[in-house]
């Protein structure tokens, strides 16, 4: 598809899962990729269940979820206007704007005010810094994804205000972040179980997927790890290549 040129940016349209999925979003910015594809993949969500996401962005990770989980009500939060109207497109453009709402809302602000019911699932790809310093300056369109500016606490306390008594959450953050994610959720939930993802085997794991249950008390369990590309020619591994796909799913 040749890109649309609107203000202040360029929309371009890809394909994801294998082409089932079509996500309009910005050619510059922050982008969806290898992140949304694997919280799409750790949310095995049943007919009937319900689905928040904090911070949607043009809803890549909704999508994903609506073609993989047909009967699945699916909410997205985004606080930038003109990439909530255009999660709102893209519902529309898969067909699934009967199951997928997207609603303009500040995480900072809290669940309550959204004026929405708790889910069943509460999950997010929350922004990678909250500290200014930690990194140059983001690029244009990157910053609301990267920096959250109002702490990764803002983004905990949604999710745990978002999620039912004994629902559950899925998180994918940085792994360096991990010993503050599972103190910030362990507020209120826990029976926790973490899948490190490794860019590569013989590399430490860069991103980890966090899930935990509201009221939840199991001993944490740290899963087989996830390995994205092969060596041999930098390609991804059969089994990233498969949930790439939707041809796969990350248990819990």
């Amino acid at each position: 598809m040749e890109p649309v040129e609107t203000l202040p940016t360029t929309i371009v349209e890809n394909g994801l899962l294998n082409g089932r999925v079509r996500l309009r979003q910005p050619a510059r910015g922050y982008r969806a990729g290898m992140d949304a594809a694997l919280l799409a993949a750790a949310v095995p969500a049943e007919a009937g269940q319900s689905v928040i996401e904090a911070g949607c962005g043009a809803g890549a990770v909704l999508m994903q979820i609506a073609s993989r989980r047909p009967g699945v009500s699916l909410t997205g939060v985004e606080r930038d206007p003109a990439m909530a109207a255009l999660a709102t497109e893209n519902a529309a453009l898969n067909s699934t704007a009967g199951s997928v709402v997207i609603r303009q809302g500040d995480v900072a602000a809290g669940f309550r005010a959204l004026g929405v019911e708790p889910a069943d699932w509460a999950i997010s790809n929350p922004p990678f810094f909250d500290d200014a310093t930690a990194l140059r300056a983001p690029a244009e369109g990157k910053r609301g994804a990267w920096m959250a500016d109002d702490g990764l606490k803002a983004w905990t306390d949604f999710l745990l205000k978002a999620v039912k008594e004994g629902g559950r959450i899925v998180v994918v953050h940085r792994a360096d972040r991990l010993a503050d994610l599972l103190a910030l959720l362990g507020e209120k939930a826990g029976s926790f179980a973490v899948r490190p993802i490794h860019p590569f085997a013989d590399e430490p794991a860069k991103r980890v997927l966090v899930h935990a249950i509201k009221t939840g008390r199991a001993p944490l369990r740290l899963l087989p790890p996830l390995i994205l590309h092969d060596r041999d020619g930098g390609k991804h591994t059969p089994q990233a290549e498969a949930i790439l796909r939707g041809e796969a799913s990350l248990g819990w």
